[in-house]
């Protein structure tokens, strides 16, 4: 699903990335369970604090000069136009977990995911409380 539509306030922009930001992390969480058994794997997970720091940050100074700057970070990039694209990084602390116990780590995915959904209903029930946004966020 594209996006990239016309922005109507920060608030929209800021809502709108953090929607991409946990659709892309559901979708790696979802890999790390369904690949678990393949030998070599390497767990991976999107930089959740970065992303908040970023966020944090940008409404900090958007509270202080009335502008929205995002800056990028190694693993997330922010492009014209309100494009957006976060990268994966190994997960170190599951990798550990992965050869260590199965169990735990199966459990440590399905916690992540569960947290991840909510943070996606969340953002997506703001969008949507904004009237214009209903249709884009049926996915």
């Amino acid at each position: 699903m594209n996006l990239q539509v016309p922005v109507t306030d920060n608030v929209t922009e800021l809502l709108l990335k953090i929607v991409k930001f946990t659709r892309t992390r559901r979708e790696i969480l979802t890999q790390n369970i369904l690949n678990m058994h393949r030998r070599g794997f390497v767990p991976k997970d999107l930089d959740v604090y970065a992303f908040c720091d970023l966020l944090n940050d940008a409404i900090a100074g958007h509270i202080q000069s009335q502008r929205l700057v995002l800056r990028d970070t190694d693993n997330i990039k922010f492009g014209a136009s309100g494009s957006f694209e976060a990268s994966p990084i190994i997960d170190r602390y599951a990798r550990e977990l992965l050869e260590q116990n199965k169990n735990k780590y199966l459990e440590l995915q399905i916690h992540r995911l569960g947290e991840n959904s909510l943070n996606l209903r969340i953002a997506k029930e703001l969008l949507r409380q904004k009237e214009s946004w209903p249709l884009l966020l049926d996915t």
